[in-house]
């Protein structure tokens, strides 16, 4: 790799991909990082590399990740895999490390593109083996064919579970049951949204996914779930009834990945409608820190089709500022189909909004898995005046282990609010500085001083 590029993306899920085919073809340097060992994201995990021969388990929309892949890929951007970014600053310096290996890379104008990450499911026993979320589940059949034995029980909300549901199916998996976790109210606010989702791509594919799965699994309502176990899994509590289960997989949908993001200092809102905080952005998705974009879900939750639209007008965007002389097709036509996969969002979101019960946890049940705090421990210091989640640090280490808040962050931040009676905006979000990921101190060290990298480690 070069010392630096007129672009870094960061992630190539379908934003990160759009994004990089867009700028190297325009005649920009552009660097593509992701960690993972081939591109995809979570949405197309896989995508050059599954074992998964048959189209139909995982579904033609997974499949639209192909070409996306191929364009990336033959657009002359580079792209490494296996690089975890675990910095960046404003001045668009980013650290990444791979092989073991770190070293900082300078860019002129960067595209956070890190996609989305699953919400946090706080329930009694979660952190039992046998316990894990769908998106992990959705992980080991893209990428490497796996799928459950034995009994299987999904819970939660949200058009993902369904869609996992019917890949599991169509993999011959049986399903014990589903424990559909959507509050029955919800129906009352997402009618608003009704009319727009009618017209939208999602009425039709959800249709469809509910057809396919209803009749073939045993579906209840449940408000209320514990998993139950004493070295590991072995029933399901839900609502007074038991199901013997040997895997439970939580989901209850996905928010933006903010971390990286954070750690630049971009500015951060709370969404209301979707419960989570997202960046402040304008309409070519630049952020508040100048020469920093941010794409795709990480902008706010969209889908894939969304998040791929959204990675081009970032990434015309970033043409238009490093080669002002270049031809930049009218990024309109984009902006329609942007709008268009955006129609029916409004219904989906208030529909699928979780309830408080299950991300707002009490008593024993764990809130911070790495530093092993329950959600007692935190409402209790919230009422003894602790004001937000950085003072949090102080008293229990909430959000300072390995996944650096990824998992706690939002229900630390809404146990607090709760306790306060405050909204989540004013108790705010963890902090973030570098690292954001985990790396050694073997890592550090092996970073090359050149003299530019001196200067930028100095700063």
């Amino acid at each position: 790799m070069n010392a630096s590029y007129d672009v870094i993306v960061v992630g190539a899920g379908p934003a990160g991909l759009a994004a990089a085919s867009v700028t190297a073809r325009a005649g920009l340097s552009t660097l593509l990082l992701d960690e993972n060992p081939g591109v995809g994201g979570q949405i197309y995990r896989g995508i050059t590399s599954t074992p998964v021969s048959n189209r139909a388990i995982l579904g033609e929309d997974y499949w639209v990740g192909t070409a996306l892949a191929a364009d990336a890929k033959t657009s002359g951007a580079e792209i490494v895999n296996g690089a975890t970014v675990w910095s960046l600053d404003p001045e668009r310096l980013v650290g990444v490390s791979i092989a073991g290996q770190a070293r900082l890379i300078q860019a002129k104008r960067v595209i956070v593109a890190t996609g989305s990450q699953e919400r946090p499911f706080p329930i009694p026993g979660w952190t039992l083996p046998g316990v894990m979320t769908g998106g992990a589940a959705q992980t080991a059949l893209k990428a490497y064919g796996m799928v459950p034995d034995g009994h299987t029980v999904l819970a939660g909300s949200g058009p993902l579970l369904w869609l996992l549901a019917a890949q599991l199916l169509r993999a011959r998996v049986k399903l014990d049951a589903i424990l559909d976790t959507t509050p029955r109210l919800n129906w009352v606010r997402a009618l608003v949204g009704l009319p727009d989702f009618l017209l939208s791509p999602y009425f039709g594919k959800g249709l469809k996914l509910l057809r396919e799965v209803r009749g073939k699994v045993p579906i209840f309502h449940a408000a209320h779930i514990e998993a139950v176990g004493t070295d590991r899994l072995t029933e399901v509590v839900f609502d007074g009834r038991r199901l013997p289960a040997d895997l439970l997989l939580l989901h209850q949908g996905v928010v933006p990945n903010v971390n990286l993001a954070m750690a630049a200092g971009v500015a951060h809102e709370w969404n209301e409608r979707q419960l989570c905080f997202q960046p402040v952005l304008d309409a070519d998705f630049g952020s508040s820190v100048p020469g920093i974009a941010v794409a795709g879900d990480g902008a706010g939750i969209g889908g894939a089709t969304a998040a791929a639209e959204r990675g081009r007008i970032a990434g015309f965007a970033a043409v238009r500022a490093l080669r002002p002389e270049a031809s930049v097709p009218d990024t309109q036509a984009l902006r329609q189909k942007l709008q268009r996969e955006e129609m029916g969002r409004a219904f989906l979101d208030w529909l699928y909004r979780p309830a408080e019960s299950f991300r707002r946890p009490t008593g024993d049940t764990v809130a911070c898995r790495c530093e092993e705090v329950t959600a007692e421990q935190v409402r209790v210091t919230a009422r003894m005046g602790c004001e937000g989640p950085n003072q949090m640090k102080a008293f229990l280490r909430c959000g300072m282990g390995p996944c650096q808040g990824r998992l706690c962050g939002l229900t630390v931040t809404e146990l607090i609010a709760a306790e306060r009676e405050v909204s989540p905006a004013e108790v705010g979000y963890y902090r973030l500085r570098p690292p954001v990921k985990p790396i050694t101190l073997g890592e550090l060290a092996s970073l090359p001083i050149a003299e530019a990298e001196r200067k930028a480690v100095e700063r």
